[in-house]
């Protein structure tokens, strides 16, 4: 499935995503990941920073969702698809690393990298934008900041 413009820009305006695993004996896990970005049009790439659960569930089963909102707009993407971990040797982890390292600025070291294969998109809305059409994105983020007293 290809990564849209649109999915592309969401995610560049997201802090945040959550990574959801489960072990091979279907135990869930979500993990909090501040380090991720798109690579190609396909792929969701995630720096593996004091991750050990979550490469432990994607080795022992490859299929994971990553989610992530805009806090303030309150939108965002539910991505499902495979993963697999990138090792340093890799021949492509170097590509991927460069791409995690801008984000990084070398502040967080990760010795390995979730690559993500998506098959699917889904759009995350707030219940807000659905029982109140007439809701504008511009009044989301005002009701968010007063909400967060920003």
């Amino acid at each position: 499935m290809k990564i849209t413009d649109h999915i592309k820009d969401s995610m560049n305006e997201s802090v945040l995503c959550w990574l959801a695993t489960a072990s091979i004996d279907l135990v869930p896990n979500v993990s909090p990941k501040e380090i991720f970005s798109f690579f190609k049009d396909d792929v969701v790439i995630v720096a593996n920073i004091a991750s050990p659960q979550t490469v432990k569930n994607i080795r022992q089963n490859k299929n994971v969702c990553i989610s992530f909102i805009d806090i303030l707009k309150q939108k965002g993407f539910q991505l499902k698809g495979t993963a697999e971990i990138m090792e340093k040797d890799n021949p492509v982890f170097a590509k991927m690393e460069e791409v995690l390292l801008e984000l990084t600025k070398g502040n967080f070291p990760f010795a390995t990298i979730t690559k993500i294969n998506v098959h699917s998109a889904k759009p995350i809305i707030a219940p807000k934008y659905v029982l109140y059409p007439e809701t504008t994105e511009q009044e989301q983020v005002e009701s968010a900041r007063k909400s967060y007293g920003l």
